[in-house]
């Protein structure tokens, strides 16, 4: 399910991103690596020893922080991204290097 929503959420910023950039709007999305949210305590309440290779597989050799994802939020809502659409950020700490 997984998988499926966030490709659906890929497709669906590209296909937005092409029929509204002749008006000027952008469409972007940000797929965050794991980040210490709520969800991700979950899985360190049920595992330990997954959290801790989770957090070993990322380059950065960290758990990203909320505070990581929203640079990359206000950098797309900006003037300097005013030429960029139908893009997928990544901010996972090199997890997924394109």
């Amino acid at each position: 399910m997984y998988s499926a929503t966030k490709g659906g959420v890929i497709a669906f910023t590209k296909a937005l991103a092409r029929e509204v950039a002749a008006k000027g709007v952008t469409s972007n999305c940000i797929c965050p690596g794991p980040t210490d949210t709520a969800l991700l305590g979950q899985v360190a309440e049920f595992s330990e020893k997954l959290y801790q290779g989770l957090s070993r597989a990322i380059p950065m050799r960290r758990i990203g922080q909320p505070v990581d994802i929203a640079p990359a939020v206000a950098f797309l809502a900006g003037d300097g991204a005013a030429f960029i659409t139908g893009q997928t950020l990544s901010v996972s700490g090199g997890l997924t290097m394109n």
